[in-house]
């Protein structure tokens, strides 16, 4: 009994062991970097073998005319396969800014990338320090995915040929308060427009007074009208004098909310003393006065 307790654990223990000891992970294998100058021989130029389990101690030096170039082959649990995913990470140590390049892959996991300083973004081309060079590769199932740091990129920028930095994005956000002053409301109308309309009205008064003595109009029945309804007349009068009293004074100072309701009040005013006073002139016309 005592030595069933002690095996049964050993044996659970072990077999979890080597479960999880079975779990398959993605790697690479036959990995070398190499910087091909612009002009360089067969054989010519940097190559180094890449390692899984280690990065490279000293950064690869890629120059304005350089081409970074990386040869593998992806293996899932050792065996040759191509991934779904798999790209080299740079990153900006100095803005912790990343971009990603994928590799070219074939079926039996043979694939490559290549890499020119005119690929990699302004802000990585002027950074002060080595980028970092990370392998990634993942794909569907249970397969532990790859996050590997291979090397270091320094980049050599030609002293003829300086980069600009760029310009700072543009970003949204709280600015300052705007303190806008408007113009004041003009309070009359043009000078020039104002005395061509008023010289509009004063000549047309004495043709009115001419068209009304063309139609019969006679002054002489004013003192007949005053005298039979006094007040409808002079209501009616004064609406009028009244109604060009609001206008001149809306000119002058008066706003639209002013005008509006001395206009409705006086209005009122003269349509009803108006009905009263041309009712009274009907009644002269019917008795025979002209």
């Amino acid at each position: 009994m005592r030595i069933s307790r002690i095996l049964v654990p050993s044996l659970l223990l072990n077999c979890a062991s080597s479960v999880l000891g079975a779990v398959s992970s993605w790697g690479f294998d036959d990995a070398t970097v190499s910087i091909q100058g612009k002009g360089a021989g067969v054989g010519g130029g940097f190559k180094e073998k890449l390692s899984q389990q280690s990065s490279l101690s000293d950064p690869v030096s890629l120059g304005a005319s350089n081409t970074l170039k990386i040869l593998l082959t992806t293996t899932e649990d050792e065996t040759p396969k191509r991934p779904h995913q798999a790209f080299l990470m740079v990153t900006d140590l100095d803005t912790d800014l990343e971009t990603s390049y994928p590799l070219s892959l074939k079926e039996n996991g043979k694939g490559k990338v290549e890499l020119t300083q005119k690929d990699l973004p302004p802000q990585f081309v002027t950074t002060t320090k080595p980028l970092k060079a990370t392998l990634i590769l993942a794909s569907f199932g249970s397969s532990k995915p790859l996050s590997q740091h291979i090397f270091d990129i320094s980049v050599d920028v030609d002293p003829s040929n300086p980069i600009i930095a760029p310009e700072k994005p543009l970003r949204y956000g709280k600015l300052a308060e705007i303190h806008h002053i408007f113009k004041s409301d003009p309070q009359n109308p043009p000078f020039l427009i104002s005395m061509v309309f008023t010289g509009a009205v004063v000549a047309a008064l004495p043709n009115l007074i001419l068209v009304w003595l063309a139609l019969g109009a006679n002054f002489n029945h004013l003192t007949k009208a005053l005298e039979s309804s006094p007040v409808s007349h002079t209501l009616f009068f004064g609406s009028i004098l009244a109604t060009e009293g609001i206008f001149f004074m809306y000119y002058l100072s008066w706003n639209l909310f002013q005008t509006l309701p001395a206009a409705a009040a006086v209005g009122c005013v003269a349509f009803l003393s108006g009905s009263r006073a041309l009712r009274e002139v009907q009644e002269r016309r019917m008795d025979g006065l002209r």
